[in-house]
């Protein structure tokens, strides 16, 4: 028989009032036992009308409050709170596949599995941009491609019991949580898997202004998780966060020009200039940037492709 564990399944929500009904009723009309599933909410100190929808679905779902602000603080609540024996993870901004949670929680079965995540597709319809994010976010790559790997909290289950062992999610974080979360549970000695067949829809930066952001945001918090997690890096032969310059970013979209089109190319070379540029801004608190040549040293930079991790 297919493992069908009962689940709580946590969704953090910070002024989400334009698409947590969307997520809510994706979430209601999972195809599940419904004995076996627990919805929690946690309303993040919201200043706009997202207290007000939840309280419609209070008969459903569990509502919890978090004033301390930041994903980490409001999941770890949901994880103090949550009655089953795994947990599930997304966000307010996504939509589920009715069969999401039948595809991503018996794969922990496999006491040696500490996460598994699935597959995070662009809400439809999208433009171009919004289609790019599904690079940004591919659970494939960050899992099955990238050393160490981590998984993505859009799309996350684990064992209830996994997460209070290695200590939940670090609350000091604002971002990057599940990355610093993922390689904690790889160093107690778990593994992560990939389920291509769990889907959620995730609406994605729509514009390359806020592409930009996303790839800066990426690029600023990065430093800090490498600095954090140094002595396991070395296992990987990582000493330093290495980084390129603007003159590599341009390099390296010329040569994606000629596998992908001309929108994707745009979208990668906004996306990693952001990436440049936060990378540069956030190392100067954290001393885990590699040094570079003395005359890019005024340059913005960006970490090489097999250091996106973060």
């Amino acid at each position: 028989m297919m493992y069908l564990p009962k689940a709580s399944i946590i969704v953090p929500a910070y002024n989400a009032e334009t698409t947590l009904v969307e997520c809510i009723n994706s979430l209601l009309a999972l195809d599940y036992p419904a004995e076996h599933v627990e919805l929690i909410f946690i309303n993040n100190a919201s200043t706009d009308g997202t207290a007000d929808i939840l309280n419609q679905y209070s008969s459903a779902i569990r509502i919890l409050s978090e004033k301390k602000r930041g994903a980490a603080a409001a999941r770890n609540k949901g994880l103090l709170h949550a009655k089953g024996e795994i947990v599930a993870f997304t966000d307010a901004d996504c939509v589920v596949e009715s069969d999401w949670l039948r595809k991503i929680a018996p794969p922990l079965h496999d006491s040696s599995i500490g996460v598994v995540g699935g597959r995070i597709l662009a809400k439809r319809p999208c433009n171009k941009t919004e289609e790019f994010g599904e690079t940004v976010h591919d659970h494939d790559r960050a899992i099955n491609e990238f050393t160490p790997p981590y998984a993505i909290t859009m799309n996350w289950s684990s064992r209830l019991s996994v997460l209070k062992r290695v200590g939940m999610f670090d609350e000091r974080l604002r971002r990057a949580q599940d990355v610093d979360l993922s390689w904690r549970i790889l160093q107690i000695g778990y593994k992560l898997m990939f389920e291509p067949q769990a889907i959620v829809y995730h609406r994605n930066e729509s514009n390359i202004l806020a592409l930009f952001r996303e790839g800066y945001v990426h690029g600023y918090h990065s430093p800090r998780i490498h600095e954090k997690h140094k002595a396991f890096l070395r296992r990987f032969g990582v000493h330093k966060l290495k980084v390129k310059s603007p003159i590599d970013v341009l390099s390296n979209t010329i040569v994606c020009s000629q596998r992908n089109n001309t929108t994707y190319c745009i979208c990668y070379f906004i996306f990693e200039s952001g990436r440049s540029i936060g990378t540069f801004i956030g190392s100067i608190r954290c001393p885990c940037i590699q040094p570079v040549e003395p005359k890019i040293k005024k340059m913005f930079f960006n970490q090489d492709h097999t250091e996106k991790r973060s």
